[in-house]
Parts: C-alpha cells; sequence; structure tokens
C-alpha cells in the first residue's frame, strides 16, 4: 500500500497504480476497526456506504462494501451520491459512521475515501489529526477487528430529496421568484440533487452536462479553476439567465456566475450568506479561511458578526466551527457548512439563500454583490521552491511591520492589503494569496512577493 495516499484531509490517489481495490479492502476494514474502538459498540455499528460517478467508483464501492461486511457492518448503501448527500445521510438518520468513495474535485484518474464517525450528535471528518493516522497503521499491520456475526446490506433511497427538504427547512422556506438559473454540473454527482431542488422552486434550470461520466468529457471538475467556468459563463450571457451556479465533481464545493457572467469570488457569497444570517441572528459567529479575510471581515463589522479565523482544510472547518459554536463558515474553495448541517458542507441552502435575495431585492446579482465585494483578490499562485521555510522566514522579516500570525503558513494584515503564504503539505511548492482594497495596489504587492519568492528558487 502506498503510504502517499493518505492525505491532511482524506485518502486519494490514482486508480490502480497508487490506490486499487485491494487498497480499498484492508482502508475499509481498517476504518470499521477505528469506529467499533472509537465508538465502544457492543451491536453492529450502522455505516453509510456511497460513492461517487467516477469510473472506478462502483468496483471499488463494491470492495469497500464486502469489507464492511465481513467485518460485521450494517451497511446502509445510499448508492450513487454527492458528498453532501452522503453527509447528510449519516447525521440526520442517525447512523453511526459512513465512507464515500471519491476523489473530489481531482482529475478522473484518480480516486479515493472520505470517511467520517458521528460522536454525540454531530459528524467528525477523519482527517490526519482525528484518526487517520491510526487507520493508516492499521491498514498496514492488517490488524482488524471483526465481529462474530457477519453484517448486513440496507439499500437506502430518497437521500438527495430529503436534504432539500432540510435545506429549505433550516432556511425558513424563502420566498423564491421564478428565475432563469442555468448550472454546469460537470457530468458529476451535483446533477442529483440539482435536479430534486429545482423539483421544489419556481422558474427554469438550464442543464450544462447533467450526465453523470467519470470520465469528465466536458471538462476538469474543479470550477474553483476559473477557466472550467467558461462553458458556464456563455451559457449565462447567452440564455439572458439571472445567474449560474457549478458544483465540483463530488459537489461539496460551490461556485457562482452572475448574470454578466462574471466569476464571483467564494469570499463574496460568504459575505452574503453571512450577512444574510446575521439579519435575524447577530452576534454570531462566522467562520472563514485565512486566504482572503477583507470582504467577510467587512461585512461582519457592517452586521454585528463574530470573526473566526481558521487554517486551511474543511475537516478544519468542520472542527472549529464546533469549538467556537460557528452558525456558518465559508472556505475561498467553495466549501460552506452550517451549523444546522451538523458542521459540515451542504451546498443547497447557499442557493437558496442567493436565490431568495435576488427575489427580495428585485436586482440583478452583480448589483446586490457589488457593495460586499471590497477587495481585490489575485488567483492563487503557486511556485516550486526548493526550501519554502525559508521563503517565509525572508517575507515574515520584510513585512514585519504588519500584523502577522501564523494560523497556517504566514498572513500578514496591513490597513489596505494582506497576503498568506503556506507550504503544500505534499510538495516543494509554497501558495500564494494577496489581495488589497484596490486592484493597483494588489497588483504592485503581489508582483512585489513572487519577485521575492523567485529569488530563491
Amino acid at each position: 500500500m502506498d503510504p502517499a495516499i493518505f492525505k491532511s484531509y482524506d485518502i486519494r490517489g490514482i486508480y490502480p497504480s497508487e490506490l486499487d481495490e485491494e487498497d480499498v479492502y484492508k482502508i475499509t476494514k481498517s476504518f470499521f476497526t477505528f469506529v467499533v474502538g472509537k465508538l465502544g459498540k457492543t451491536v453492529p455499528p450502522e455505516i453509510v456506504l456511497s460513492y461517487d460517478g467516477r469510473l472506478s467508483s462502483p468496483a471499488l464501492a463494491d470492495r469497500a462494501r464486502k469489507a464492511l461486511i465481513e467485518s460485521g457492518a450494517q451497511v446502509i448503501d445510499i448508492g450513487l451520491s454527492s458528498t453532501p448527500t452522503f453527509y447528510f445521510a449519516v447525521y440526520r438518520y442517525g447512523y453511526d459512521a459512513g465512507v464515500q468513495i471519491s476523489a473530489s474535485h481531482n482529475p478522473k484518474e484518480y480516486n479515493g475515501l472520505k470517511p467520517v464517525i458521528k460522536i454525540g450528535s454531530d459528524l467528525t471528518k477523519i482527517g490526519e489529526d482525528t484518526g487517520l493516522k491510526e487507520i493508516k497503521k492499521t491498514a498496514q499491520a492488517e490488524r482488524f477487528v471483526t465481529l462474530e456475526e457477519p453484517g448486513k446490506l440496507i439499500k437506502k433511497t430518497g437521500a438527495a430529496s430529503d436534504q432539500v427538504e432540510n435545506a429549505l427547512q433550516i432556511t425558513g422556506n424563502p420566498k423564491v421568484v421564478p428565475l432563469k438559473v442555468v448550472a454546469d454540473a460537470a457530468n458529476g454527482t451535483g446533477a442529483i440533487y440539482l435536479e430534486e431542488l429545482f423539483k421544489k422552486l419556481p422558474g427554469e434550470l438550464v442543464k450544462l452536462n447533467f450526465k453523470i461520466d467519470g470520465s469528465f468529457p466536458s471538462h476538469k471538475p474543479d470550477p474553483s479553476q476559473t477557466q472550467m467556468l467558461s462553458q458556464l459563463q456563455e451559457k449565462v450571457v447567452s440564455e439572458k439567465a439571472d445567474l449560474g451556479i457549478a458544483p465540483d465533481g463530488d459537489s461539496d464545493r460551490l461556485f457562482f456566475v452572475d448574470e454578466k457572467g462574471g466569476a464571483v469570488p467564494a469570499s463574496v457569497i460568504t459575505s452574503l450568506v453571512a450577512g444574510e444570517i446575521l439579519k435575524k441572528r447577530p452576534g454570531e459567529k462566522i467562520g472563514f479561511d485565512v486566504r482572503s479575510t477583507l470582504n467577510v471581515l467587512n461585512t461582519l463589522k457592517e452586521n454585528g458578526g463574530i470573526p473566526i479565523v481558521n487554517r486551511i482544510g474543511n475537516p478544519y472547518a468542520t472542527e472549529v466551527m464546533k469549538k467556537e459554536n460557528c452558525i456558518f463558515f465559508g472556505e475561498n474553495s467553495g466549501h460552506y457548512l452550517f451549523r444546522d448541517t451538523s458542521y459540515v458542507e451542504d451546498p443547497i441552502p447557499v442557493i437558496l439563500i442567493v436565490l431568495s435575495v435576488i427575489s427580495r431585492e428585485k436586482k440583478p446579482l452583480s448589483e446586490i454583490l457589488k457593495p460586499l465585494s471590497v477587495s481585490f483578490q489575485a488567483e492563487q499562485i503557486n511556485i516550486k521552491i526548493t526550501d519554502p521555510q525559508k521563503v517565509i522566514e525572508s517575507l515574515r522579516s520584510k513585512y514585519e511591520n504588519g500584523q502577522i500570525n501564523f494560523i497556517d503558513g504566514l498572513s500578514v494584515d496591513f490597513p489596505n492589503w494582506r497576503f498568506n503564504i503556506r507550504p503544500s503539505n505534499t510538495e516543494p511548492v509554497v501558495r500564494l494569496n494577496v489581495e488589497a482594497l484596490n486592484k493597483k495596489l494588489m497588483e504592485e504587492k503581489k508582483e512585489e512577493i513572487v519577485k521575492i519568492i523567485n529569488s530563491y528558487k
């Protein structure tokens, strides 16, 4: 088993050279061992199994299913589903744990596993700090726990429909007028929940790439790369639609396009959702990551919210939300998490809130978002460097007059601009994010910092 498939947040690798059926079989047995040990179960644990639309997912799910049944689990098989629907099934129906076969937004040749466990009433994503190291060690040693009796398979349907009903409930069944929405599902599992959602809403859904196809023939399933939005942008403009939406391959990320075809930064959507929540619940804590903060901080200042800035990675978002009792968390990667969804991602409440604001304000989305967009953000820049720590120390010294923190890498804040630089967990690369209150300053500072970084190549 290639140890490199165990990442910070999940398990992921190229199929079948780095991750194959036998690996999934052993990892799933190890996951079962972890669940039994963590929960102290004297009866067979109920474990949800789900998979995304990748070509290798059915075969890998078969091996995971076999491993769980042999181990003694009650396997709740919800079949082909988005990752948020999988999360919903675990927490809403009260099951003990779950594993999703998915490689999220990665290219078609990848696959992996996203394990979760329910401790108390809330989900815990199993990442490096919450059990993945233990699962890796047990899988490599092949020291598995097996109950006396084999488990059972229970097929369950309707989770996506129930997820939509839950989203309508937690957002207060918002009023939505008939709108034209273009959605690009990128041949991923977002097509499932989008179909269910728009059965409940007025207006018109214009579908792009809704056929689930793990070869991803339309484009890579990663809308965080703005070039992957081009088809959606063109369609929004040609259809004269009110907006466009784009989930990633397993639909735990979501990006928006306004009526002009402009890509909307995730921090602006976080600001919009946070502002709507704080109108009803002032004084609540709102979480967001260190990559881009100026838009959200401005909204929280205007609406009486308490900022919780956190490191990057959605398992860390879930854990800090629980610790701080955040009502909402928005990541710059397009993950949106709610306290009411057990501190895990659900894109449906976000869509409902955006549509309800357009309906209420009777304005184009671009006009609604304009006052929330106080920051100009450079796209993340990734630069190969042999010694990332030396670069970070040099930047810390040069910009020592700013407000410095080390929540994730190095962040330095000045009154009208800021940056974050952090080393990659897997390669000799630094990732740079720069933002400022005017575009010229942002470009100048980006160029200035990139020049410093390149001097260390």
